[in-house]
């Protein structure tokens, strides 16, 4: 039961002052910024206030990530545009998240205005630790709300807190809420609509002073009247299944197996309906349009190749569906400590777990999630081996050359069939490249002492329709972005190279055109591959992004009249031995086939020299890698 005022309350701080009649006229909406620790529902809060109005880009300057919605009102309240920061403990930051954060605040931030409001939100089951950070948010002088989410869970575990009493004490408005709910959240747009008033909080210990500000904040909460909610039963039950040194690890390695055979499996059908749609869809417009270069551009390019990628949009959102599921249920967090055991064999600290977690996403999201990582040689050997976890963009390669080169047949009952094996053994040969190259630097160039790992576990918690609606969403958003643009242009260019030189006023066959003759150019590298001069295409291409190579064979086989899925694999295996298809998996498992990574590391590394050297090692460890695996596999087969 919570004492003092309802869920939702709000008390009005002694110093907040009233609006006035007339508000003055702005030139751009309010800017509210929401801060608070890690794992007290920033993100959850954010999305329920902003819904589908929001964008994510990167601070002026700086590669960590800023995501920016609104919040419209109706009638003249107009809107007010919130700012989700990074989360921290204090304002004297360690890593480059928390020196953003505290830059934003202090309107030190280049191109981001300074807030006029601050949204503080605290964790209410974990209040006497979460509390310290008021101290020197309130400090700043800035309009501030505080709300204490996660009501729910407080109820339910018998805790309570005097939010009247707690506002008086502080100063400035409370509201208990449960963002994940949607539970009282009305003082939050009371004071998201409404003047913002100057918190006058009393007794603020200096900002830098952690005892002192850890003895404020026990003493407001006696004054306050909370009482600590008992710790959650089930969190401590699954902890002793999950964080033991042997079961622990035996279900993680489970929840992996099964994870990566519902993604081959369960997505099967939804991608041969995409298949099919892409398929009767470029039939009708073949119907429907004269022939013409103009229709061959668009059936070939479009439908052939950027239509050849979507088909793995299922595949894809099942994967971010899957890792939402296990971050926002607490899981996650666990499996970093059990993977903190490893890393320091490494060299590396439990804090590169998470951002090389992320890579298995995307490489480019994960080098900016190193910024949390305050050891400068551990986040440069993180970012250098970020690029060998097996990213969302390596997906669709592998499942092509898979399902073209090996039956599906099961291994262990259903439990685990052979092009799963496959895949897994893909991503575990990627994981074991970014190990070995972790050892290598840690124990010569980027040599350091080890760091301990401190990591603060959020309670089990169900995750939210919602929350895994909007992630997928934005996920969709960016795969198709960049498939309507990186891959369209590539497959655009493709065509036009393949259709070039005119002879007589004709189209050449492929292998004279211009892409042919580039193909033919640098087959003698590849050939002892295992390669021909249309893989050799689709080498170059892939660079621009690693998925490319899908759209660019589907653009080659579409000009060749064979652009549907089936018609795809069946070219693959036409133009590959089942060596060749190895050494093709091992050398995309190595190489660092993406612009957007190698800007990505030069912009995190201050110039040039890192992403060469990354560059050209990944390469060159795929190349060598595919040249052994074609040999072996040839040598077995005889």
């Amino acid at each position: 039961m919570l004492s003092g005022s309802t869920p939702g309350a709000r008390s009005v701080a002694p110093g907040e002052q009233s609006a006035p009649k007339t508000a003055p006229v702005r030139s751009r909406p309010r800017l509210v910024a929401i801060v608070g620790p890690p794992n007290s529902g920033k993100s959850t809060l954010f999305n329920r206030l902003t819904g589908l109005r929001q964008k994510v880009a990167n601070y002026p300057g700086v590669t960590v990530e800023q995501r920016v919605g609104r919040v419209k009102f109706p009638g003249a309240r107009g809107e007010v545009e919130l700012i989700d920061l990074p989360g921290i403990y204090t304002l004297e930051p360690r890593s480059e998240d928390e020196r953003v954060t505290c830059s934003v605040l202090r309107g030190e931030m280049p191109s981001v205005p300074k807030p006029d409001g601050v949204i503080l939100i605290l964790d209410s089951t974990n209040l006497a630790r979460h509390l310290v950070l008021a101290a020197p948010i309130l400090s700043l002088g800035l309009p501030t709300i505080i709300v204490l989410n996660m009501a729910d869970a407080l109820r339910e575990r018998g805790g309570q807190i005097d939010v009247a009493a707690l506002a008086s004490q502080l100063g400035a408005p409370v509201a208990l809420v449960s963002a994940s709910k949607g539970e009282g959240l009305e003082p939050v747009y009371e004071f998201l609509t409404g003047q913002f008033g100057v918190p006058a909080p009393s007794e603020l210990p200096v900002i830098h002073d952690v005892p002192r500000c850890r003895e404020w904040a026990m003493r407001l909460g006696q004054r306050a009247r909370y009482h600590p909610p008992a710790p959650p039963v089930w969190t401590r039950r699954l902890d002793a299944l999950f964080l033991h040194p042997v079961y622990g690890v035996v279900i993680f390695a489970v929840v992996v197996v099964l994870v990566f055979q519902v993604i081959f499996s369960g997505a099967q059908p939804l991608m041969d309906a995409v298949d099919a749609f892409v398929q009767w869809s470029g039939q009708q417009l073949k119907a429907s349009l004269p022939e013409s270069a103009w229709r061959d551009l668009l059936l070939e390019a479009f439908w052939g190749g950027a239509g050849s990628v979507i088909v793995f949009l299922p595949q894809i959102l099942l994967l971010f569906l899957f890792i939402g599921i296990l971050e926002d249920s607490g899981y996650m967090a666990r499996a970093a400590l059990i993977a903190d055991r490893t890393m320091a064999r490494v060299g590396l600290q439990g804090k590169s777990f998470i951002p090389l977690l992320s890579a298995y996403a995307c490489a480019v999201p994960a080098i900016m999630a190193t910024r949390t990582i305050e050891d400068k040689r551990d986040r440069l050997a993180t970012i250098l081996i970020a690029p060998f976890m097996t990213c969302s963009a390596r997906l669709p390669v592998y499942t092509l050359i898979i399902a073209a080169f090996l039956p599906n047949r099961p291994l262990l009952g259903p439990f685990l069939w052979t092009r799963t094996a496959a895949m897994l053994g893909l991503y575990v040969l990627g994981f074991l490249a970014a190990v070995a190259t972790a050892r290598l630097l840690k124990s010569s160039i980027l040599k350091s002492e080890p760091i301990p790992f401190v990591l603060e576990l959020p309670p089990y918690r169900w995750p939210t329709v919602q929350s895994l609606g909007l992630r997928l969403l934005d996920r969709a958003r960016v795969f198709l972005r960049r498939v309507g643009t990186v891959i369209l242009s590539v497959s655009v260019v493709l065509w036009l190279l393949a259709h070039l030189p005119l002879l007589e006023g004709r189209f050449p066959p492929i292998e004279q055109s211009l892409a042919g003759t580039l193909g033919r150019t640098i087959e003698p590298v590849i050939q002892p591959l295992g390669f021909n001069w249309k893989i050799g295409i689709g080498l170059i291409s892939s660079l621009a992004a690693r998925e490319v190579i899908v759209g660019t064979l589907g653009t080659i086989y579409g000009i060749q009249g064979d652009e549907s899925s089936a018609s795809l694999q069946a070219a693959l295996r036409q133009d590959l031995s089942q060596a060749g298809a190895v050494a093709l998996l091992v050398f995309y498992a190595f190489a660092m086939q993406c612009i957007s990574t190698i800007a990505v590391v030069r912009r995190e590394t201050g110039g040039w020299r890192w992403p060469a050297i990354q560059f050209v090692y990944m390469t060159g460890l795929a190349y060598i890698s595919a040249f052994i695996a074609y040999q072996v596999v040839s040598w077995a087969n005889g």
